[in-house]
């Protein structure tokens, strides 16, 4: 299954990251001409006015392979399938209103709400988040409420050049390592291992310097794609592997909103207190952060595919691990002294 697996994957993987470059550099010849800039203000981590919209060439890239791959797996059908896609490019069209003139978050919510909640309440009553500890509706419920904050978490993220990008390819690669172990469910793992191209693709254009931005019309259908990929391997029994591999966002984007929350501040709103941006502030660039995180969650992927093989218990090491990345955010660089 695997040699198969690779034979054919590899292919469409290359050709994944030559389109998904492709669209991305048509993106911002595009934007450019239209002056679509992410202008720099006092919540912005960058100085330059920048293009934003590269996320039209990560989604139209990624889309394709991913209906490819479930007409090929006799999947396409389904209806949870149906309304999987049909809501990543709902929130596509959303989110690039909201990129170019500002929607307010109750109809960006609704919309998200609706998306996640359509999918639930369309898969088969035999996946559950609590291995049936829960009634059905409830274990929807919570299900949910986790994919929900997921996909918003993942916008919180893309804060810094590289960061989404990198990250973006490393849950992809732990999604695939760990579904053909766990498994072996090869439309799973095809599909986590497709974000790996695209988010290359997409890094040539947004490695530091940045040239152009994925904005939230790329952010919150990749977030939601990527959510839906977590909870279903949860699902699955993989409720262990599917948290290590989405530890380090959900420990920056919590702690952070919950910071914020604590002394009464608008959570909803854009700032610059994720942990990765306070690397930055602290004098940190952006490349060298963002590769740092990306390296831990490399990391991270590879302790949740040790965690099939091996045990819950690996989520220690990966407890470890992105408690030392955030102190290393946290903390401001050493000087070196002659």
């Amino acid at each position: 299954m695997i040699n198969f697996f690779l034979y054919h994957t590899l292919w469409f993987m290359a050709a994944a990251a030559v389109l998904s470059w492709g669209l991305t550099g048509i993106t911002l010849a595009v934007l450019r001409r239209r002056a679509i800039l992410d202008l720099p203000n006092e919540r912005s981590s960058h100085t330059v006015p920048t293009p934003r919209g590269g996320g039209w060439g990560v989604m139209l890239a990624l889309l394709p392979f991913w209906i490819w791959a479930l007409w090929k797996a006799g999947r396409l059908l389904q209806p949870a399938e149906l309304a999987l896609l049909g809501s990543a490019v709902l929130l596509m069209a959303i989110s690039w209103i909201d990129d170019r003139r500002g929607l307010g978050p109750a109809v960006r919510f609704a919309a998200q709400i609706l998306a996640v909640g359509a999918v639930m309440a369309l898969l088969p009553a035999d996946l559950s988040l609590t291995a049936g500890l829960l009634p059905l509706p409830l274990d929807r419920l919570v299900a949910g409420f986790i994919w929900l904050w997921f996909v918003n978490l993942f916008n919180f993220m893309d804060g810094i050049d590289g960061i989404t990008g990198g990250t973006m390819a490393a849950m992809g690669y732990g999604l695939m390592l760990i579904w053909l172990r766990h498994g072996p469910d090869q439309l799973e793992a095809f599909r986590g291992a497709m974000f790996i191209p695209v988010a290359l693709g997409f890094l040539i254009w947004n490695w530091s310097p940045a040239r152009i931005f994925m904005g939230d019309v790329g952010s919150v259908p990749v977030g939601y794609l990527l959510g839906f990929c977590l909870v279903r391997l949860a699902m699955d029994g993989g409720q262990v592997a599917a948290l290590i591999v989405a530890m380090y966002y959900l420990a920056d984007a919590t702690i952070t909103l919950l910071k914020r929350a604590r002394r009464g501040a608008r959570i909803w709103q854009a700032h610059r207190e994720h942990f990765y941006q306070r690397s930055t502030q602290l004098g940190r660039s952006h490349g060298r952060t963002a590769k740092t995180a990306i390296l831990v969650q490399f990391a991270l992927a590879i302790f949740g595919w040790l965690s099939i093989l091996w045990g819950w218990w690996m989520i220690f090491p990966a407890i470890g691990i992105t408690i030392l990345l955030l102190r290393w955010m946290a903390s401001p660089p050493r000087v070196k002294t002659a």
